[in-house]
């Protein structure tokens, strides 16, 4: 699908970008679809509505649905999509719950740091002391929302599950992405990304009969009232976003990829000030500015 834009100067920057915005248009409208569906029911709900929108897609396209491709290479973007789809859009989702989207944009940021250390220590590539700086940034922007999560009156209990639901699920999307980056090249992105989200959608459903409180969890999918936000939500975060940001990662350098998508953190902030009306405080600004400085140092080239 993406394979004219290797004729253009910088593809998958521009893939990268493009998928930062997708996801924050996706951020707002899953925070609304939070307020009635559980985060295990919504993470379930729109990765089943990708994968209806992205098989026809590689039909239109005319891309097999089962091509040729190594065993192994298929068991790791399943794995991939079990950990970041399955189990970080969860934890993503109980963040968001907690904070909302403007302080887990803050939270979001990272990703970047995560990726860097993940492929230093699992691609053997190194890290600069301007990258180990950028990384102390985006902690100290973290460490600004306990004066935010005072000003938005945020309980403590909220605060702190929010910050740490969210650190974990940028580890986990961070891992799954590192570890199928050798892979990617060799496989096509729209391809590669039905595989990771049947992974995700795999590990929810085998979930599901095990849940002590299913009948809540899911019984809001069955609710047309709350189609009007998920599905939106789940073409712009898990159909489009998704297939942009497996094509920044296929055509750029991983590095620069993650501070394209970090771009995410302005746009939802702007967006969620504007749609949700979240305040724009001081010190909301001053986390997003750290916290994105720091995510582009820590995502300067080696």
């Amino acid at each position: 699908m993406f394979d004219f834009l290797s004729l253009t100067r910088s593809p998958g920057e521009a893939l990268a970008t493009g998928s930062a915005l997708a996801w924050a248009i996706a951020v707002v409208l899953f925070r609304i679809s939070g307020r009635r569906i559980h985060p295990i029911g919504l993470n379930l709900g729109k990765t089943v509505l990708a994968l209806a929108a992205i098989v026809p897609t590689l039909l239109v396209l005319g891309e097999p649905l089962s091509p040729a491709v190594p065993a192994s290479t298929v068991g790791l973007l399943l794995a991939s999509g079990v950990l970041g789809i399955a189990v970080s859009d969860t934890l993503f989702f109980h963040a968001l719950n907690r904070l909302g989207a403007s302080l887990t944009a803050i939270v979001d940021c990272f990703y970047s740091p995560f990726v860097i250390a993940l492929s230093f220590a699992l691609l053997g590539e190194r890290l600069t002391a301007v990258q180990l700086a950028g990384a102390a940034l985006v902690v100290s922007a973290v460490l600004t929302l306990s004066k935010e999560g005072k000003l938005e009156k945020i309980a403590r209990k909220d605060l702190v599950l929010g910050i740490v639901y969210g650190v974990l699920a940028m580890f986990f999307v961070a891992f799954g992405i590192v570890m199928v980056k050798p892979v990617l090249g060799s496989v096509s992105v729209v391809w590669s990304t039905l595989v990771r989200l049947l992974g995700g959608a795999a590990a929810l459903a085998l979930l599901a009969p095990f849940l002590r409180n299913r009948r809540a969890v899911l019984g809001p999918l069955l609710d047309r009232r709350n189609w009007k936000a998920l599905v939106p939500a789940a073409f712009f975060g898990s159909y489009l976003s998704l297939i942009l940001w497996m094509g920044g990662m296929k055509y750029a350098k991983a590095s620069v990829a993650a501070v394209l998508n970090q771009l995410n953190t302005i746009f939802i902030v702007i967006i969620a000030a504007i749609f949700l009306k979240e305040r724009l405080t001081g010190w909301k600004v001053l986390a997003v500015v750290l916290a994105f400085v720091g995510a582009y140092l820590a995502s300067r080239p080696f």
